[in-house]
């Protein structure tokens, strides 16, 4: 096939840039297009012949492989088939889950940039894909454990959804609301599901004319649902999401204006902070908070556009929450600040980049009147700053701060760079405060590009650059690690960006400079100076961490982590300086690290290491002058020691030679080619020092071998300087910041060439060679080495194959055959990296190998407890089958890294990969060594078996050190070799089998391949029923092995492992796959496609019917290997000497077994029926959910009809959106008139179980149970399937019946049982599968139950009673009759001896017997619960309990039976002066119930249950004695008298009423705000002022319940309604009236803010009123007022003007009349509020100085002396003033005239005492 002249018009959709850099680019192409024709061709050809494993799931790891190594290099018509054959695989019906999920990642790969297909390109049906979505989410069956689905699939699913609802066609949007409207019933948990669906689902991006058939049909139907809920139930965040998605899609399509004030508002109370000074708030239901990530997006969207409105309100939000961001202040609510501020900027960032700098692509551009212009920004820029810069020194918020500050500088550089600047300059003059150095430091590094990038819109900031780098030179200090981490990222990320180069005679010879440039030029001479300074601060660094220095001589010579981080540290800063030194400042710096590193002798552990990575940093920049000086040095100085023969048997060598050595290792890690012409030197050096005796000597002597061979063998990049083609340049000042180009990188490759492997195979051939004879010596006997001596061979060994490792061959051979049947090819991917082996040479791999496996089983048989060279070995092995010249875990670390870096020096608003040249080289480097680790998926050949068991032998030896290593490579191993599992797990079981003698050793590790490694997926859950059938048993068999002792804690812990891991890892295995037609013409398009067309024909016709065939054969296989594997099971647990640990695992698997698409075969069902009365609870427990499942698996399909609703009320639904109750829906109500009570009334009515149908609107086709169909009564025992018959004859066997109910009925846990739905499930089940066959035998012990009051019979009686009922659902009438006429008998019994253990459990019970059900057909139950639950008898608390019973069966019927809500509320009204305050408690919560369906929802009819307002009508006319009382005293009478006048009867009601506002204040949808006012004088009344736990219970309520109102939402509508309440009150003569007022206001308008703010009439109100305030004669409410005052000038809720200021001026200087008589008090009033006005200024801005505050200060400070109250005040706000501003104070000095300061330190410094 030739490839070139096939792919003439190709265009790729996009590739990865970074293949095109690397020195092997002009292989890739072609390489990409073989590959891709494999892919198409063997992808089509698995679909083709159905084989949907291995075929289909081989090759989409290879497509995913494909992306991950070249991107989208394929057509677009590829793209768009690969897609589609994708969305047919996942959402194939009754697919596997673990499958369906591989697809869906990959499809979510495929779909990933969304700009490279249009909608036009391509089109998705979304009703597939929502069917797979409600199969897997909401399974009817997953809870019983008919499917199990692995953990992620939800996130997986969404993932997918999102990615694929771009592509919906126009008309889905109309489509799904028809499915889902009908569910929207707020009072359902449904109302979830519908709004998260759409959330998940509807479309968003379309073009402008496509907007009427989408968002336009729902946009204000939502929009108005949102605007008029409260509480925030648990789906608003849902649509809060789909809002904020769709205002960032369509900017400029939707207008928000009118919406603007209710978003902010709502924002600013779902941060939940907290407010006013009584913080007594009760919580909201704070998890129901708004998601942050969607907040900001939202607040993205509104910004910008004529008159830009939302900026407005930003800025006031943020004005708001400003205090909040000071480091002194935290809570459970700074997190989700933190995260507001530090997504706004980068959100904002995305936008502009958008708008501005983005490909332009399908996707409709924002409208240029709607884009965010410049003075936006600034003004975005302006509304943020003061958060970030505050919140730069929180404890834990620093890391956001300095994101937020990158973004802002990125936007707006002149505004956010120098105040951080200025904090910067100022930190590092401080010497006490070390964390605003670390925290300021770490804000400038996200800064540093926009500081000195030269096309910006701050110039003067490069100017910075040289004193920030000098002045941050103290922080290299010995002492502060963090600062000593931070400043080398600081000194690293500048010198990245800025070339090290004197230009400071530019000016003479340029012209052309600007201003700003010639003073760069001349600082620039500065810099050979701060190279050396900062290389002068790291010898000091190292001097001061010797060994000697920084550890006691007894602990061990490795290295602390700090300092390996230290040391990581220092070379990498020093390399980048190197790296971007001039040449003439780089040889003077070359020179100082020479003198330095010779002219001392380091030990070898800590400043050792330090100084040889220097030198190593040092020879990268310019190998060629570094080697000329430091390998002459050290080879002499090696070779004069070494010289003298006596060294070489020396244990302990002169600490000379050592560092030499070191040193040498070192700096040989540079440019392979420059080691070439010391080639000679290096040769004899490693000869002689690899056989010294001394260990340090000769490990530093192999680590030197592996650098010089990697040097030589690897490819790499030899230098990373900021620009191309070095610094010679003439103005290197203009390469400030550049970012690298792609296109034009300039890598300079070091590729090893011909002289190069020459060397290193002559290395090998010197050292490697005769290490291995001498090993094959050891082995046959003749020359035997001590330990000592193997283990430096096989150093020496390990050390050549991680040299040379990339240069070698990898193990090549036949590959073992028959692993798995398939018609696919399943070969491996051969990816060229850059070496051409040559066969010629020896393949020194496969020399090692075979050495290897010779030594491993010689030390096995002779030296088992040589474990040193047992991991030597291991190293090796795992090393010869995956080392290509990189490691997996250093290539991870290292792309962590390379992200972390990216991420924080990119440039997020140009895009376009503007990276720096330095990052841009390591990627493409990253991408080379990615390309040599692709090898999952490799073939599993001869060798690799060989070695696998060698790991086997090992992992099951002795010691468990060596075992536990040689079973991770062994994982490791398993991972990368196709189907290797199956060739291995035989073998492993083998070790476990009763009939084969092994030692315990053998025996647990064993147990550990099975177990596998944490991240891997265990070989005990493998998705193979081969394996699997052989696997379970095995485990469970092994309890009768010999060595198995459960008495050796180990193993069963380990047992215990193993089997909670399958539990874990246990998805779903699919039986029955089935591949339909859809995928089949998918793949055969695939299969005729071109470019690349694929590389072999597409299959035969005859191959095609073979592959049906074998399909049809492979599922009937399936299915018996399934029920083999539940049979083998069941033949263990037959073994009567299986210990009890088995058994209980047996079950536990045999549970795992249950599936929904395959009867569990009888025996099993046998098994689990007699499981239900066994000994142990455990195994009872299992067998309960066992049962209830096999009865699911059992049940009888039933049919059902479609019908409209219309024909049954006779009435249409009207046009347009009618929700609640109307007409259409009065026949689903309950009607106690018309009641099913004979067999006629019950066939004649329609029954609707779901509670949601007909509320908000009907579904297209309504189906219900078809009630035309006469059930049968019994299932005849002739027509039973075998399992059904084996339930049957236990369950009719009495003393089957007695056992089980005896063990049901046993206590578990003392006080923590409690209803079981696993138990119900079962009872549930039994009824609806065999009717009331089992009542008769059961009915007996029921009774008994009832009676007894003890706790777990009541729990036994109500799962039984609740399983009755939901499962006698489609009874027929005559069986539903006999059942309630002795069931509400039983009900009544145990209802009188309900007790505190168990009322919970019977409300449980009745909630859910009655979920889902037509309330017509439990009407004898209503009824029942209905009779009289207050009666008094049995004391308050079982009427409590009653109550609270019958709450459970109302609230679940919700709309549908307004009938007994009104009977409800007329039987407890006259009795809502209960005396017992439990009762009052309960019908405070029943209330709420009973008005809960009283909603004002848009489009909402009023219903037809009880309405509040006419009840609170009622209530006022009860509370007039109260209300006509001026102030309402403690002296309540006692309970006991018998009293009976209005008053006391009054307080009683009030009582009552106080628990159902506290009961509502969460619960209800909407608040009825008038009603409550009419409420509030009453409260204001009684509330005391401050909290004091002596008050009795209605005072503490009425506070409660005035927080809880405080805090409510409201309506433009109802703020006058309110504020004129508040203002009656003002009035008021009890001041705690008028004190409540204050602390109401200061919530109510905190929380509702921006609704206020829009309407300034009312402003102006709220703030006559706190003037009012102000000025009252009592002095806790003047202070109060004060406070109120100076939050609301903080909210900036009005402005502090001029007039306000003069107001409380004139106010502060009323005269007082001299005389001291009672007189001068309304004078004195009037003064103390003027004082107390200004003081709420100055507190009014905690933490900055505004212009007018140093003035007012003056002014108070006149006041000193005044009488009391005022001085307190003053005096107060002083230190106040002096607390907040202290931190700052050198800053805010600046604002203050010498003589008011001079006023001020008078003022603020405390008098002495000795004065």
């Amino acid at each position: 096939m030739t490839v070139d002249g096939d792919m003439a018009g190709f265009i790729p959709q996009k590739e990865i840039v970074y293949n095109k850099l690397l020195p092997y680019a002009d292989r890739l192409d072609r390489e990409a297009t073989e590959l891709l024709a494999e892919i198409k061709a063997n992808l089509s050809r698995a679909v083709l012949v159905r084989e949907l494993w291995p075929g289909v799931a081989f090759w989409c790891r290879k497509l995913f492989s494909f992306l991950k190594l070249y991107g989208r290099r394929f057509s677009k018509e590829d793209h768009i088939l690969f897609i589609k054959l994708l969305y047919e695989l996942v959402t194939l019906p009754n697919l596997e889950p673990h499958m369906m999920q591989g697809y869906a990642r990959l499809l979510i790969q495929l779909l990933k940039k969304k700009e490279l297909l249009s909608r036009d390109d391509l089109q998705l049906p979304w009703r597939p894909l929502y069917d797979l979505y409600e199969r897997v989410v909401y399974s009817k069956t997953e809870h019983l454990g008919l499917i199990w689905f692995p953990n992620s699939v939800d996130h997986i699913l969404k993932a997918l959804i999102k990615s694929c609802r771009l592509y919906f066609p126009a008309s889905s949007t109309k489509e799904m609301l028809d499915e889902w409207r009908p569910l929207l019933c707020v009072f359902d948990v449904v109302m979830q599901k519908a709004i998260s669906n759409m959330e998940l689902f509807l479309p968003t991006i379309m073009p402008p004319e496509e907007h009427g058939q989408g968002f336009q049909l729902w946009f204000d139907e939502m929009m108005n649902l949102w605007m008029s809920v409260q509480n925030q139930p648990s789906w608003e965040g849902h649509l809060v999401n789909l809002f904020a998605r769709l205002a960032n899609d369509n900017i400029g399509y939707v207008d928000w204006t009118p919406y603007i004030p209710t978003i902010f508002t709502r924002i600013l109370r779902s941060l939940n902070l907290p407010v006013g000074v009584s913080q007594m708030v009760a919580p909201r239901y704070l998890t129901n908070s708004y998601d942050i990530g969607h907040l900001v997006l939202w607040i993205t969207a509104l910004l910008g556009g004529p008159g830009n409105p939302a900026q407005k309100e930003l800025t006031c939000l943020f004005n708001s929450i400003a205090s909040f961001y000071h480091p002194s202040n935290h809570g459970r609510w700074q997190s989700r600040l933190m995260r507001l501020l530090q997504r706004l900027p980068a959100s904002v960032v995305r936008r502009v980049h958008r708008e501005r700098y983005a490909d332009p692509s399908w996707i409709t551009l924002v409208p240029e009147c709607q884009k965010l212009t410049d003075a936006d920004l600034q003004d975005f820029t302006r509304s943020l700053i003061g958060a970030a810069l505050l919140a730069m020194f929180s404890k834990i918020g620093s890391t956001d701060a300095a994101y937020a500050l990158q973004n802002l500088a990125l936007l707006t550089p002149e505004l956010a760079i120098p105040p951080v600047l200025e904090k910067t300059y100022a930190a590092m003059e401080t010497l006490t405060e070390p964390h605003t150095l670390t925290a300021t430091l770490s804000c400038m590094i996200g800064m540093a590009r926009s500081l000195v990038s030269t096309n910006n819109r701050y110039p003067e900031g490069r100017a910075h650059v040289l004193p920030l780098l000098i002045g941050s030179l103290p922080g290299v200090d010995p002492n502060d690690f963090s600062k000593c981490m931070v400043t080398f990222q600081f000194i690293g990320t500048f010198t990245t960006l800025v070339p090290l180069v004197d230009c400071s005679s530019a000016p003479s010879q340029h012209s052309d400079l600007t201003e700003i440039e010639k003073d760069l030029c001349l600082a620039s001479a500065e810099f050979e100076d701060f190279v050396l300074q900062f290389l002068d601060r790291c010898f000091a660094l190292i001097d001061s961490s010797t060994l000697e220095q920084t550890r006691d001589e007894m602990e061990t010579d490795t290295q602390t982590h700090l300092e390996s981080l230290v040391e990581l540290g220092l070379s990498s800063t020093v390399s980048t300086i190197l790296t971007q030194c001039s040449t003439e400042i780089y040889k003077v710096a070359l020179q100082k690290v020479y003198n330095f590193a010779t002219s001392n002798i380091f030990e070898t552990c800590v400043s050792g290491r330090m100084v040889a990575d220097m030198c190593r940093a040092a020879a990268k920049c310019h190998p060629a002058e570094s080697l000329r000086l430091f390998v002459p040095h050290c080879c002499s100085v090696i070779f004069h020691i070494t010289d003298n023969q006596e060294l070489q048997g020396e244990d302990e060598l002169d600490k000379e030679l050592l560092w030499n050595l070191q040193l040498l290792s070192e700096v040989t890690r540079v440019d392979g080619e420059q080691l070439l012409k010391y080639q000679g030197d290096l040769e004899r050096i490693l000869c002689v020092c690899v056989r010294l005796r001394c260990k340090r000597a000769y490990t530093l002597a192999c680590n030197l071998l592996e650098h010089t061979l990697r040097s030589l063998s690897l490819i790499y990049p030899t230098e990373y300087r900021s620009t191309s083609g070095g610094f010679d340049t003439d103005l290197p000042i203009r390469d400030w910041g550049r970012a690298g180009d792609v296109a034009a990188l300039g890598v300079c490759w070091h590729v090893p060439g011909q002289e190069e492997e020459n060397f290193v195979f002559q290395l090998l051939s010197r050292l490697l060679r005769p290490e291995l004879q001498r090993i094959k010596g050891h082995v046959s006997g003749e020359q035997p080495m001590s330990r000592e001596e193997l283990l430096q061979s096989l150093a020496i060994v390990q050390h050549c194959l991680l040299g040379a490792g990339s240069l070698l061959p990898p193990l090549d051979g036949p590959h073992v055959s028959d692993l798995v049947p398939s018609m696919v090819n399943l070969w491996e991917i051969k990816l060229h990296i850059g070496v051409d082996h040559d066969d010629s040479r020896e393949n020194y791999r496969e020399s090692i190998c075979q050495t290897m496996r010779l030594l491993l089983h010689h030390i096995l048989e002779h030296s088992e407890d040589d474990t040193k060279s047992l991991f030597v070995i291991i190293k090796i092995i795992s090393d010869l089958m995956f080392f290509r010249g990189t490691h997996k875990k250093e290539f991870d670390s290292r792309w962590k890294s390379f992200t972390l870096v990216k991420k924080s020096m990119e440039n997020r608003l140009h895009g376009k990969k503007q990276h720096i040249r330095a990052l841009l080289i390591d990627r493409v480097l990253l991408q080379h060594e990615m390309r040599k680790l692709v090898v999952e998926g490799s073939e599993y050949k001869v060798v690799h078996q060989e070695l696998l068991c060698n790991l086997l032998l090992l992992s099951t030896s002795t010691y468990s050190q060596v075992r536990s290593r040689a079973q991770s490579v062994l994982m490791a191993a398993l991972g990368t070799y196709s189907f290797s599992y199956r060739d291995l797990i035989p073998r492993i079981l083998q070790l476990l089998s009763p009939q084969h003698a092994t030692t315990q050793q053998q025996f647990k590790g064993a147990l550990y391949c099975l177990l596998g490694l944490h991240s891997t997926a265990s070989l005990a859950s493998v998705r193979d029923w081969d394996c699997l059938g052989e696997v379970w048993p095995a485990l469970v068999r092994c309890g009768l092995s010999t060595t198995m002792t459960l008495e050796e804690p180990s193993i069963g812990r380990l047992l215990d492992d193993v089997t909670d891991r399958i539990h874990r890892q246990h998805d779903t295995i699919g039986i029955y796959f089935t591949v339909t037609e859809g995928c089949i013409e998918v793949a055969n398009r695939i299969a005729q496609s071109e470019n690349p067309s694929p590389c072999f024909e597409a299959p035969s016709v005859e191959e095609l019917k073979e592959g049906l065939q074998r399909q049809r054969i492979r599922n009937v296989v399936a299915a018996r290997k399934y029920e083999k594997l539940v049979n083998d099971l069941l033949d263990c647990l037959e073994d009567r000497d299986l210990p009890w640990k088995f058994e209980h695992m047996a079950t536990d698997l045999l549970y795992l077994q249950l599936r929904d698409d395959h009867p569990l075969p009888p025996d099993a069902v046998l098994y689990f029926t007699q499981g239900l009365i066994h000994d142990s609870i455990s195994i009872r427990k299992v067998a309960i959910s066992a049962m209830a499942a096999i009865l699911k698996q059992l049940k009888r399909p039933r049919k059902k009809v479609a019908m409209k609703p219309s024909d049954i009320s006779g009435t249409e639904d009207p046009e347009g959106v009618c929700v609640g109750d109307r007409e259409g829906n009065r026949w689903l109500q309950y009607d106690s008139n018309n009641l099913p009570v004979s067999q006629e009334q019950w066939d004649s009515q329609q029954y609707v179980e779901k509670t949601h149908w007909g509320y908000y609107s009907w579904p297209r086709e309504m189906m219900i149970h078809a009630a035309s169909e006469k059930p049968k009564d019994d299932l005849p025992y002739e027509e039973m399937s075998e399992g059904e018959k084996i339930i049957f004859e236990y369950f009719s066997d009495p003393e089957f019946i007695d056992q089980l109910i005896g063990f049901l009925s046993l206590e578990d846990r003392k006080g923590k049982d409690s209803f079981n739905p696993r138990r119900f499930c079962l009872f549930k089940g039994l009824f609806r599968n065999y009717g009331d066959m089992f009542l008769p035998l059961l009915w007996p012990h029921l009774e008994q139950l009832a009676s007894d009051p003890h706790e777990s019979s009541q729990r036994c009686v109500c799962e039984i009673t609740a399983g009755l009922i939901r499962g006698s659902k489609l009874w027929s009438f005559s069986k539903v009759d006999r059942l309630w006429k002795v069931l509400c008998p039983l009900i009544r019994t145990a209802l009188t001896n309900i007790t505190v253990e168990t009322y919970t459990d019977w409300g449980t019970c009745i909630a859910t017997a009655c979920e889902g059900r037509d309330p017509r057909k439990l009407h004898w139950l209503l009824e029942l619960l209905m009779e009289s639950p207050l009666s008094g008898e049995g004391g308050s608390f079982r009427d409590a309990s009653l109550l609270y019973v019958l709450q459970g069966g109302l609230a679940q019927q919700q709309w549908r039976v307004s009938e007994l809500l009104h009977r409800l509320l007329a039987y407890l009204e006259p009795k809502l002066t209960q005396v017992y305050k439990n009762v009052r408690e309960r019908i405070g919560s029943v209330l709420t119930y009973i008005f809960m369906i009283d909603v004002a929802l848009p489009n909402t009819r009023p219903t037809s249950s009880p309405h509040v307002a006419e009840f609170v009508t009622r209530v006022l006319e009860r509370l007039k004695p109260l209300t006509s009382e001026p102030e309402i005293h403690n002296h309540v009478h006692e309970e006991n008298t018998q009293e009976t006048d209005e008053r006391t009867q009054a307080v009683k009601l009030l009582k009552t009423v106080l628990k159902w506002l506290m009961a509502s204040a969460g619960r209800t949808f909407t608040t009825p705000v008038q009603q409550q006012l009419q409420l509030l004088p009453l409260l204001f009344k009684i509330a005391p002022v401050e909290i004091d736990e002596n008050y009795d219970e209605m005072k503490q309520d009425a506070r409660t319940c005035l927080s809880l109102m405080s805090q409510g939402l409201l309506y433009p509508e109802h703020i006058p309604l309110v504020l004129a309440a508040l203002e009656e009150m003002a009035g008021s003569r009890s001041w705690h009236a008028r004190f409540s007022v204050l602390t109401y206001l200061q919530i109510m308008v905190f929380y509702n803010l921006f609704t206020l703010l829009s309407l300034p009439a009312e402003v102006l109100r709220i703030q006559t009123l706190v003037m009012q305030l102000l000025l009252d004669e009592q002095l806790e409410v003047r202070d109060m007022a004060g406070t109120t005052l100076s939050g609301l000038l903080q909210c900036q809720f009005f402005p502090l003007d001029s007039s306000l200021q003069t107001q409380l001026q004139t106010l502060s200087q009323t005269r007082l009349p001299k005389a001291r008589g009672e007189l001068a008090s309304t004078d004195l009033v009037r003064r103390h509020a003027g004082v107390l006005g200004l003081s709420a200024c100055i507190l009014s801005s905690p933490y900055d100085v505004p212009g007018w505050m140093p003035q007012i200060l003056m002014d108070l400070s006149d006041h000193l002396n005044d009488p009391q109250p005022i001085e307190m005040t003053v005096k107060k706000t002083l230190s106040e003033f002096r607390r907040t501003h202290h931190d700052n104070w050198q800053e805010h000095r600046q604002c203050f005239t010498d003589d008011q300061l001079l006023v001020l330190t008078d003022l603020l410094v405390s008098p002495c005492y000795y004065a």
